[in-house]
């Protein structure tokens, strides 16, 4: 899990994810404003968590589009509900596409988007977070059983990698998004603005 880099300006931080399709996406956003109302979330793999950039944005995406060349697309197993220890934040854990997602992470962590992440990346799909102590136990409860009753696929392909900005603690814009290999299709920034709740 990640913690947001230590800067007052919330405008220079951002995010590479990679959002996820239906009919998964729609189960886990619903899920998600179960477990915390009000949270509006879209469902995704962050492959970059938040961090400050020392660069242009257009110099760091240029920079993360070149480097997202060497990857192909490849697929990601979602497994079970689990809860990170220290933050209590639960996720539902990766299984096939973990390594992927590591490799990753390691090889566009470049540039002026280079960070020293204050926890070790850990690939998962965050479901609920900024809980209070007393209502953990029930929500986990609730996810798992949610999560026992989805029988659709688990498992979905990544192929569209999108570079997120920051608004403000909650508020996510999309700025451009990019194919892995053997896509070579580039859409240059900006995107129509979309929000993004937290990665």
């Amino acid at each position: 899990m990640f913690s947001d880099p230590n800067t007052a300006d919330r405008t220079n931080v951002f995010a590479l994810v990679s959002y996820i399709p239906e009919p998964l996406a729609q189960f886990l956003d619903r899920l998600r404003q179960e477990l915390v109302p009000n949270c509006f979330l879209r469902a995704h793999i962050t492959v970059l968590p938040p961090r400050p950039n020392t660069a242009t944005p257009e110099l760091a995406w240029a920079q993360l589009c070149q480097a997202a060349q060497r990857f192909r697309p490849f697929d990601i197993e979602l497994k079970s509900v689990q809860v990170f220890p220290i933050s209590d934040v639960i996720y539902i854990s990766i299984g096939d596409g973990e390594k992927s997602l590591r490799e990753m992470h390691s090889g566009l962590n470049i540039g002026g988007l280079k960070y020293q992440e204050p926890f070790p990346f850990h690939p998962h799909v965050t479901l609920a977070q900024d809980l209070k102590c007393d209502e953990l136990d029930e929500l986990v409860q609730v996810a798992r059983r949610r999560w026992e009753e989805f029988k659709f696929d688990h498992v979905f392909h990544v192929e569209t990698l999108t570079f997120v900005q920051s608004a403000n603690r909650k508020k996510w814009n999309d700025l451009a998004e990019c194919k892995l290999r053997f896509h070579r299709e580039v859409v240059p920034m900006p995107l129509a603005d979309h929000d993004l709740v937290h990665p």
